[in-house]
């Protein structure tokens, strides 16, 4: 609503008259401005010629002090020489010091008697122990002179840095003083007329003008500080009121407006910030406006650095993606990122920000780590497909003799024996591999109870031994083989389930005497070591190809795939022995030489105990 004010109350009025009052005194702030920049301009003038020539005695006097073989009463010539060549000006005292304090040369007749001596400068002295360069204004109270000082290290960089004395240089600035005291003595005896003239108008505009202009000040100043609550006071109804009544009415908007934009900004950096994913936001050219925590770590990137740049190249993605591409709508991609030879596989959302109108003003990219997931999903089809295919060889066995023995060949009393054989063969084949699967599931799922106790760990070993030369003796082995035993003569104590070690032990040495050529020999070392218990198993057989090592205790990998299941094997053995030395504290490996065997290694921690003769446990 507009209103109406009285038009000797208007601000038309009041500026002509404020108008005339600047009008008398502007020229005396142009004088005083103008005298401050003379002053300015003057002793900047100074101090830059000073130093230009400071610097430029500064390299002819350095290779004077350089040279160490000239002789001083050379040096003191040549120094003097530097020093007549200084020119400026304004008057100006030199002098050269040496790193001991002395004083070696100087441009003041009246200070030759000082040249040998040392000085009593503090400032020079610190240049000399600080090596750096220091300049001041004195004034003297009494004679009323002021000099501009300027203080430098003399330095050599031939060779590595050294310092080879300073220069102090002291110049009269009272020609400078001088001068700006004879223009403002001017400006003064001018400035006092226009006072006069203008101190009564500006009693009668002062009241009329800063009172409420302040008012609005302070109003101005407390929006700019957050605080809403104490409008402007009105005083009239002229343009001043109208602008009072404005702001007061701005300070209300702007109160609305801010607070609720602090809740919308709040809200979205506290989702933000707790978002699982990572959330990237783009202009309409893809650079970057808006990331959050999770993505910028997931990327690897500081904020400082991700802030700017091209999503495209934030992404790697240039190569493979333009911005039009992405703008043309919504679509998701998979990027593969390597950092330390670790691969973090991303999926990446893209929407696209567009206005009411269509115009697309932004891109949003939310990143989601989905390694493990991808992973997961890897190793589940792995799985499935190695149960199916070492699944499938026996069932297809079974199948093809049963239908064999269905056919009639169960009346041949040659044939149908040996097709029965090969069915109990396969399907004990079969239950073993669901037994270790078994096993393999309750280890993943943290449900094997394992029995701890405390147990001589090398009877164990005799006994395991002891069993396999007796299955030797027995005859009932398919191929001969020795066992060379070469165990500590310690008793080793170590805390461990009896049977499933007993069963890692048992698989090491099925695949020694199962991959050994006939006649072969097996050595099973047994060594402790300060504080773990390493036992080994070495055989003679083909050994395994370096390329393999990596793999050998991943589930169903095998070498020799066609020679394992040729003899019985499951290719989960060494991944369940693995499971069981892990749960165990320990650690499992192998050594192998193509041609000449391998050796499979286990570590598990152990108590010494100094014990004479214990009982013995039953193993039976």
């Amino acid at each position: 609503m507009k209103r109406s004010f009285n038009i000797f109350q208007s601000i038309y009025i009041k500026i002509p008259l404020l108008i005339i009052f600047i009008l008398t005194i502007s020229f005396q702030f142009i004088g005083v401005f103008f005298i401050d920049q003379l002053e300015t301009q003057s002793v900047t003038t100074l101090k830059d010629q000073i130093n230009t020539q400071v610097d430029f005695l500064i390299n002819n006097v350095s290779p004077i002090l350089s040279d160490t073989d000239q002789s001083d009463g050379e040096r003191d010539r040549r120094l003097n020489q530097a020093l007549d060549s200084f020119s400026s000006t304004y008057p100006a005292s030199i002098q050269i010091v040496n790193p001991q304090d002395y004083v070696l040369a100087t441009s003041d007749v009246s200070q030759k008697g000082l040249v040998g001596t040392r000085t009593n400068n503090e400032f020079v002295m610190n240049v000399l122990i600080n090596q750096r360069s220091f300049d001041n204004e004195t004034l003297n109270q009494e004679t009323s002179q002021r000099n501009y000082n300027i203080y430098k290290p003399i330095m050599s960089f031939e060779e590595t840095p050294k310092l080879l004395g300073a220069v102090a240089v002291e110049a009269d600035m009272m020609r400078i003083y001088e001068q700006r005291d004879n223009v403002m003595e001017l400006f003064l005896r001018a400035a006092v007329f226009a006072i006069i003239g203008s101190f009564v108008v500006s009693i009668v505009l002062s009241s009329g003008l800063t009172r409420p202009i302040e008012d609005m000040r302070q109003q101005a100043i407390r929006i700019s500080d957050g605080i809403y609550n104490y409008p402007a006071k009105v005083y009239g109804q002229d343009e001043l009121g109208e602008l009072a009544l404005t702001l007061n009415d701005l300070a209300i908007k702007v109160k609305d407006a801010q607070e609720l934009t602090e809740s919308e900004r709040q809200r979205l950096d506290g989702v933000l910030r707790h978002m699982t994913d990572g959330v990237i936001g783009t202009d309409q050219r893809g650079n970057v406006l808006l990331v959050n925590e999770r993505a910028l770590y997931l990327l690897g990137i500081p904020q400082e650095a991700a802030v700017g740049m091209s999503l495209l190249k934030l992404l790697e993605i240039e190569d493979t993606y333009t911005l039009k591409n992405l703008l043309g709508g919504d679509k998701e991609i998979m990027i593969t990122r390597y950092e330390d030879d670790i691969d973090t596989i991303l999926k990446v959302e893209f929407s696209v920000i567009r206005r009411e109108t269509g115009f697309v003003t932004g891109l949003v990219a939310v990143l989601t780590d989905v390694t493990e997931q991808e992973k997961t999903d890897q190793e589940r089809r792995d799985f499935v497909s190695n149960v199916s295919h070492e699944l499938r060889t026996p069932l297809t066995s079974i199948k093809s003799y049963s239908e064999a023995l269905a056919d009639g060949a169960w009346q041949d009393p040659n044939i149908a024996p040996q097709f029965l054989e090969v069915i109990q063969s396969e399907s004990n084949r079969m239950i073993r591999m669901i037994a270790n699967l078994l096993d393999l599931s309750k280890m993943d799922g943290g449900q094997l109870q394992t029995n701890l106790e405390y147990i001589d760990f090398k009877r164990i070993v005799h006994h395991i031994l002891d069993r396999f030369d007796f299955t030797l003796a027995s005859g009932d082995v398919p191929k001969k083989y020795t066992i060379k035993r070469e165990l500590t003569t310690r008793d080793i104590y170590v805390e461990i389930d009896q049977d499933r070690m007993t069963q890692v032990i048992d698989n090491l040495m099925n695949n020694a005497i199962k991959y050994s050529p006939d006649g072969g020999l097996v050595t099973v070392r047994l060594i402790d070591t300060q504080n773990s218990v390493i036992l080994s198993v070495t055989d003679q057989g083909l050994g395994i190809p370096q390329k393999d090592l990596p793999h050998l205790f991943e589930r169903f990998y095998r070498v020799d795939k066609a020679r394992s299941r040729e003899q019985g094997g499951t290719g989960l053995g060494l991944a369940i022995s693995k499971e069981v030395i892990e749960m165990h504290g320990g650690r499992i490996w192998v050594d192998s030489i193509e041609g000449k065997g391998s050796t499979f290694s286990f570590e598990l921690p152990f108590t010494v105990f100094d014990l004479d003769d214990e009982g013995w446990d039953d193993f039976e």
